[in-house]
């Protein structure tokens, strides 16, 4: 190794002149922290509440006590400071950044060999150590500065004064510190020879925009809302400050410029100026607030009941506050014939308001005005609509007339379209009071012909006797608005109904839907007369079969008589089914002749049906009665079941493909595809009951779809029909009879459980109830079935029909034949053969595709994979 002397030590030292600078730099910021924390503290905590300006919200004997607080806690912290602080020495930092090498090069390096310098070889040993401390003594680093005081602050006491001072700097103002020195005495005296000012900008409220301070709006342009309220306040010697302005417009009394208190509103552009020592001006620029703006969308949609929906757009820059509608009787547009010829008696416009978001921004949005104008004197006539908008600044705007027809009910009747005729020239004018009783009594001349009903004429003859009493002398409005509801009343019943003849409903509702078609109805009242046929075909498939019974009997006693009847007519319902589909599709096409013959022909089929043993209706066993109820009530829960189990998809999984939500029928709660294992035999009647509810449900569902009130209640009215059935039950001790009796009693616990799941929004639960409850009911079913036919085998000992002839005669109007166990249902003529077994592995594939697919909610995945762990 090459010899090292001490040049090589003091070279070596030189290598250490940066290294040791940056660490004695990083100790002096070390000492002077830890020593003046404190007083950073105490700083920034008094400078954050200056500038907030707390000392102007408390009492002047507070600040003092404050003040001498704070110069306390300063001078403490800062004789703390100097006694604490000491500037770091060369030998100090040395000795740190000698602690950081190892075998501390450093110290080695300014070492002298004490012993041995003499002797050759022991000195070479010294050299050699210097050369290898002198080698780790270069690679030297920097120390860091350690700056952690948690320690010295255990409560954090620093952080509190930086996030206080950020609050400060954010929310206050710096001017604001100079107030406390108003406080100090003579202050006052300052304050009287150096006038100030301050001032705000205050927007409107329905802006949304924040309260301006006007000390720190540098002077130049201001923009600010119309209406915004200027407050400004002048202290100091009266006349120091004066305030010009021609931004308000104010006229007439209007306070001097240099009164101490002014406040005025920005009403147009122009400037502010505060004229004297520290004053400003500011060229003002108001940002307008523009009307809002309106405007209908499109005509309005009416439905068969006459119900109208308006749709509309209304914007605006801060939003709609209000809007209505007003709708005027056009004139000159009413064909002035008959009863209209003569000038109406003066009415007010029609004026409803406008629906608005209950959530969202008004800014801009589209709404639906829907209204039901039925009764209205002016419906079916010409008017005028015009909508108004309002904003909060109370502007308006209104759209331009829109010329439609009155949207109301419209009545297919022949009698009924009369009286609502004679009504609406009642209310037209009083003066037509004796040509109304007139025409009226002309219509009822020959009541045999019109009226299909005896109340029905003595109703409208009491209407004649009225109207011409008081037309005689003299027709008050009360009196008018009386007779107008009778004759409302008296049509509605006349249009809608009430036969307990299901054939004459069936007829009147073909003739209704002919007459539709002749008039030009509308589409939406097409649709509306076409399921009101289905349901009138449906009571009369129930009609039929409580007449079966008695033909049964017939039969017995007349062989003669079973053997015509096994020749009448027999159809099926997908038959009357697929002759009512192609009698809507030829009305779509606009086919009117042709859908009107098949009406007639449809007619004439069901006029000719076969009568054959029904399962409903009178002359029932009580066993079959409340078989039949039963099978009511599986069917309602099993429609149930469905609107849960899509209310469960719809309330986690609202993007669902529509495919599937189309695939998911029986929404109304017993019209759904999951009855078809429950209805296979079952009377018709039983159906039309159903599917009639059905209709209804599904109004009722379309204003309240996903709301679990309206399930619970239908699942506890169903528990209810439950208990009462339970009550009236066949079979009691046998052993069959006391089977049903159990099965049904789980069967109302379960739907008690799903009644509360419903009402907790629980649907998976609900679901599962549901379940257990149609299982249960299955098997009550099966256990009262096998009592009616213990029953039925000991009342048929003896007797000689054969087994051939009592499925002749079990047969109901359409040809089907019962269930064997005594059920009302048979699966025969469903699925055979190799179809229930693709079916069936149809929907098992479907259940595993939507259980693995990730994205659905686990409520659902749950439900589905109970589904496959049973299946």
């Amino acid at each position: 190794m090459a010899s090292f002397s001490k040049h090589d030590v003091r070279r070596g030292m030189k290598t250490l002149r940066w290294p040791l600078a940056l660490t004695r730099a990083g100790m002096f910021a070390e000492s002077f922290w830890q020593a003046t924390w404190p007083l950073a503290t105490v700083v920034l905590a008094v400078l954050a509440v200056l500038m907030l300006g707390l000392q102007d919200t408390v009492m002047v004997e507070l600040v003092w006590v404050a003040a001498v607080a704070a110069t306390a806690a300063g001078l403490g912290t800062l004789v703390y400071a100097l006694r604490t602080f000491r500037i770091p020495t060369r030998d100090a930092a040395l000795v740190r950044l000698d602690e950081t090498l190892p075998g501390r090069p450093i110290q080695a390096l300014m070492d002298e060999q004490a012993i041995g310098d003499d002797d050759a070889a022991s000195a070479a040993v010294w050299r050699a150590h210097q050369a290898r401390m002198a080698e780790r003594a270069a690679r030297a680093q920097p120390v860091p500065a350690d700056l952690r005081i948690a320690r010295r602050d255990p409560y954090a006491l620093r952080y509190v004064a930086v996030l206080i001072f950020a609050v400060a700097v954010i929310f206050g103002s710096i001017w604001r510190v100079g107030s406390v020195a108003h406080m100090a005495p003579g202050g006052a005296d300052g304050l009287a020879t150096g006038p100030v000012w301050e001032g705000w900008a205050e927007s409107p409220r329905y802006t949304g925009r924040p309260t301006i301070y006007l000390n720190d709006i540098a002077e130049g342009p201001l923009e600010v809302p119309a209406g915004s309220l200027i407050t400004l306040r002048l202290y100091g010697e009266v006349g120091a400050l004066t305030v010009a302005e021609t931004v308000s417009g104010r006229i007439g009394e209007v306070p001097p410029a240099s009164a101490p208190e002014q406040d005025f509103t920005v009403n147009r552009s122009g400037e502010i100026a505060i004229n004297g020592p520290g004053g400003r001006t500011w060229s003002v620029a108001v940002l307008p607030d523009e009307a809002p703006r309106i405007e209908v969308l499109d005509s309005p949609e009416t439905t068969a009941l006459g119900e109208m929906t308006l749709p509309y757009a209304a914007s605006d820059d801060y939003g709609v506050e209000a809007g209505e509608a007003r709708f005027a009787l056009d004139l000159p547009e009413v064909d002035r014939r008959h009863g209209l010829a003569i000038e109406p008696e003066s009415r007010p416009d029609i004026t409803v308001s406008l629906p608005m978001p209950f959530t969202g921004d008004r800014r801009e949005f589209e709404e639906a005005l829907v209204e039901d104008f039925s009764e209205h004197p002016w419906a079916n006539l010409p008017v005028t609509v015009v909508m108004t908008a309002l904003d909060a600044a109370e502007q308006q705007s209104e759209t331009a007339p829109f010329q439609m027809t009155l949207p109301g009910r419209r009545f297919f009747d022949p009698l009924a379209a009369s009286i609502i005729e004679q009504r609406r020239d009642l209310l037209w004018s009083k003066d037509n009071g004796t040509r109304v009783a007139q025409i009226l009594r002309a219509v009822a001349h020959r009541p045999d012909d019109v009226f299909r009903r005896e109340v029905d004429q003595l109703r409208l003859r009491r209407v004649i006797s009225k109207l011409e009493l008081f037309a005689s002398y003299g027709l008050t409005d009360e009196k008018q608005d009386e007779i107008s509801r009778d004759m409302w009343d008296l049509a509605l019943g006349i249009e809608e109904g009430d036969l307990a003849d299901a054939l004459e409903r069936l007829r009147r509702a073909r003739e209704r839907l002919e007459q539709a078609m002749r008039d030009g109805a509308s589409p939406a009242e097409i649709e509306e007369l076409m399921r009101e046929l289905r349901r009138a075909t449906d009571d009369y498939m129930q009609q039929l079969s409580r007449q079966a019974e008695l033909d049964r009997q017939n039969n017995e006693e007349n062989p003669r008589n079973q053997q015509q009847s096994q020749n009448q007519m027999q159809m099926t319902q997908d038959d009357i089914q697929r002759m009512m589909d192609r009698i809507q599709e030829l009305m779509e096409q606009g086919r009117m002749a042709e859908a009107e013959q098949a009406l007639r022909e449809l007619q004439e089929m069901l006029e000719n049906m076969q009568v054959t043993q029904g399962q409903g209706g009178e002359g029932q066993s009580p066993g079959e009665q409340a078989m039949e109820g039963l099978a009511e009530t599986l069917r309602e829960q099993q429609g149930l079941s469905d609107q849960a189990f899509r209310d469960l998809q719809e309330q986690f999984n609202p993007n669902a493909q529509a495919g599937e939500s189309q695939q998911n029928e029986g929404r109304d709660g017993g019209a759904g595809r999951g009855q078809e294992h429950s209805q296979g035999g079952q009377g018709q009647g039983q159906q039309g009951d159903t599917e009639q509810g059905g209709e209804g449900d599904q109004q009722a569902d379309g204003q309240g779809q996903g709301q679990e009130g309206s399930l619970a209640d239908r699942q506890q009215a169903l528990r209810d029909e439950l208990r009462r059935q339970q009550g009236s039950l066949p079979g009691s001790g046998t052993p069959e009879g006391d089977a049903a009796r159990d099965a049904l009693d789980r069967a109302g616990r379960a739907m008690d459980g799903a009644e509360e799941a419903l009402r907790q929004r629980d649907f998976a639960d609900a679901i599962d109830n549901q379940s257990q409850a149609m299982e249960a009911l299955r098997e009550g079913m099966r256990a009262l079935g096998e009592a009616m036919q213990q029953e039925q085998q000991d009342a048929q000992q003896g007797q000689g029909t054969s087994e051939s002839d009592r499925r002749a005669e079990a047969r109901d109007p359409l040809g089907r034949e019962p269930g064997s166990n005594g059920s009302v249902g048979t699966e025969e003529g469903l699925l055979q053969g190799e179809d229930v077994y693709r079916r069936a592995r149809d929907l098992l594939d479907e259940i595993r595709r939507r259980s693995g697919e990730g994205e659905r909610p686990d409520v659902e995945l749950d439900y589905l994979k109970r589904l496959l762990d049973r299946f």
